[in-house]
């Protein structure tokens, strides 16, 4: 560094400490002043304070002047108070803000406690910091890794990072419960009364179980806040559900809030952050998870105006799954009504929700329309009946497969013999399409093909309408087992858990493209379900007669290809759907083979198709659809006559 930078730093140096000397606040800058102009320049608070109260404790008790502390002033020169109008005075030293105040209204600070309250289902934990739930655990269930552990710990729904309380709005300014300690005033077992001192005026929760319900009952009462605004007055909750289960992505997925309107369900994405606005009323929320809800309710409902909101956790944070806002109006014509609401901490199961009676049980993703109606009146209770014997889940399954294939068996029946058909039909079909190979005669082809299935009494869309009868029994089935709680934590062979994947080899790190396409797990029910399925392809293609137009993909290889991508579409979906599916296709295997070897006889189809050609036709008018057909086919052909 040569002479001139040397010299150059020093000045700069030089300037920026006389900069700071001469800027430098007086000593008498730092003290309190001795009067404060408060919102209004006629009224003046004392500048000494004798307590100083921040986040509702008090943390120093003086009569001498605090030299750090300044009062906070807004950008209009005035004191800025709080919500009881306590001064809030700035740290000069550490710039953190806080309340001082005068001996006149100072009121006793509680410490901190714990409180609890419990049943067979349900262990919930209070504290006197807002008067609200601490910790919620569910004693009935547990969390998949104490499942795993084989450890004896409750499931645990919420923690301290979970929050509500009730906001009021009294002469323009926002009161809220979570900053006031609550007492007290009565515990039992089951029941818990708090009460919290707000300025001469109170506000009293009273919490209450009974036994083998996972409902708390929660009422709320107003003293003195004559003033306030009933129709402004809500409950706030900022909820944070603990990840209950194997797979986090899955919960994620499936976390989000559902509500009534109008009386119907509905709910927010669950796919990105989100939020509604109530312009009805609606009778419940619900803060959904996989397997797990906080449900609040409340019979008259809770006022238009309501307002959700849900945004995702940082993907680093694996203890939460997503952030749950709600501000609900409380619905109050007067301060003097006592509001009565009930919390549900439990299962999304859909017989135990039932029971509510106002259609919380629709939180249970069950699928919508027929899809939903087929697994809520057939497939649930028949599952349920078979596990009220006493079996195991996975044999459970089984038996439903049975059930579902020994229903289709009809449809299964007509499937193939449509099938066997086509497949008896197909040397004249080719024999039709090597006579007419030009692209000209197309329709001529048509028609002759047209002849022979009329002729034969077959059609190759017999067997698409059993097909279409057979999907909403896939579709149901496909939304049936992700969500069934009664699959949750239940064994079968290797699978741990056949609500989650089962893994036979994992491993850790991130691979590029295969982490994020398939996983970094193998599922053997899913590669048994591929296989099957796959095998099941290959004895079925040759069943499709249907020619390859030009410029359309061979439906063979589409075919094949979905049983492949199956294998990364569930690998990390529930073992008990791959188990269903696996067994599904072995049955279905089977019950084409039984069929085609003691039920039809290709011969004798080829005979009937035979005796039906040789037999005098009887002359038949034509249908209207029929000889409109025919006359466009004719007109085709005319228009490709003159462009040939």
């Amino acid at each position: 560094m040569d002479r001139n930078s040397v010299i150059g730093l020093l000045l700069i140096g030089g300037i920026l400490l006389g900069f700071s000397i001469f800027n430098a606040p007086a000593e008498d800058d730092l003290k309190p002043k001795t009067e404060i102009t408060h919102n209004d320049s006629s009224q003046t608070v004392n500048a000494v304070p004798a307590e100083i109260k921040q986040n509702n404790e008090v943390i120093a008790s003086s009569n001498e002047t605090v030299n750090s502390w300044v009062p906070k002033m807004d950008a209009n020169g005035l004191v800025i108070t709080d919500d009881l109008n306590n001064i809030v005075y700035t740290d000069t030293i550490t710039g953190l803000d806080t309340v001082i105040l005068s001996k006149s209204n100072i009121t006793e600070v509680l410490p901190e406690a714990i409180h609890t309250i419990e049943n067979d289902v349900l262990k919930l934990e209070f504290t006197t910091k807002g008067g609200h739930i601490h910790n919620a655990y569910v004693k009935d269930y547990k969390s998949y890794q104490t499942y795993v552990d084989s450890g004896d710990a409750y499931l645990q729904l919420l923690d301290q990072m979970s929050t509500y309380g009730i906001e009021l709005n009294v002469a323009g300014k926002t009161i809220n419960t979570n900053d006031y300690d609550f007492e007290v005033v009565s515990s039992t077992d089951k029941n818990l009364t708090m009460v919290a001192d707000i300025a001469g005026k109170t506000v009293e929760f009273i919490y209450g179980l009974t036994d083998g319900s996972h409902d708390m009952s929660y009422v709320i009462k107003f003293n003195g806040f004559e003033s306030a605004a009933p129709g402004q007055t809500k409950l706030f909750a900022d909820f944070r559900l603990l990840s209950t289960e194997k797979y986090l992505l899955t919960e994620q997925r499936n976390a989000t809030f559902y509500y009534d309107e109008e009386g119907s369900y509905d709910y927010l994405s669950a796919m990105g952050d989100d939020d509604l606005e109530f312009e009805e009323k609606t009778n419940w929320v619900a803060f959904k998870q996989l397997f797990f809800s906080a449900i609040v309710m409340k019979e008259d409902g809770f006022g238009a105006g309501s307002k959700l909101a849900i945004s995702n956790r940082p993907e680093f944070d694996s203890t939460y799954l997503k952030d749950f806002t709600a501000e609900l109006n409380l619905g109050m014509s007067s301060m003097a009504e006592t509001v009565s609401l009930k919390w549900y901490f439990g299962p999304n199961d859909y017989d135990v929700l039932a029971l509510h009676d106002n259609g919380t049980e629709d939180i249970v993703d069950l699928g919508w329309g027929i899809f939903r109606w087929v697994n809520v009146y057939a497939f649930r209770p028949v599952m349920n009946w078979f596990l009220s014997w006493g079996m195991g889940a996975g044999f459970a399954i089984l038996l439903l497969t049975f059930f579902v294939k020994l229903v289709l068996s009809p449809v299964n029946y007509k499937m193939y013999k449509s099938s066997a058909t086509m497949r008896v039909l197909k040397p004249e079909i080719t024999e039709i399409g090597e006579k007419f190979p030009k692209k000209e005669d197309a329709m001529k082809k048509q028609q002759a093909l047209m002849a022979l299935y009329k002729d034969a009494g077959a059609s190759p869309l017999a067997g698409c309408v059993p097909m279409l009868i057979q999907m909403p029994v896939l579709i149901a089935i496909f939304r049936l087992f992700p969500s069934a709680i009664e699959l949750r934590q239940k064994s079968f062979l290797w699978a741990e858990d056949l609500s989650t994947y089962d893994q036979i080899a994992s491993w850790s790190g991130n691979i590029p493209l295969i982490t994020w396409a398939y996983g970094n797990h193998i599922s053997l029910f899913t590669l048994l379900m591929a296989i099957t399925t796959l095998l099941y392809t290959h004895f079925n293609s040759s069943n499709m007669q249907t020619p390859q137009q030009e410029g359309m993909p061979n439906m063979k290889y589409i075919m094949y290809f979905f049983p492949i991508m199956m294998i990364f579409w569930f690998n990390s979906y529930s073992s008990g759907l791959s188990f269903y599916y696996f067994i599904s296709t072995l049955m279905t295997m089977g019950i084409m083979f039984a069929i085609k070897e003691f039920m039809l006889d290709e011969d004798k189809i080829l005979a009937k198709i035979a005796a039906k050609k040789a037999a005098p036709k009887k002359k038949k008018g034509k249908s209207k659809f029929a000889a409109r057909l025919e006359e466009a086919q004719k007109l085709q052909q005319e228009r490709a006559n003159r462009k040939k």
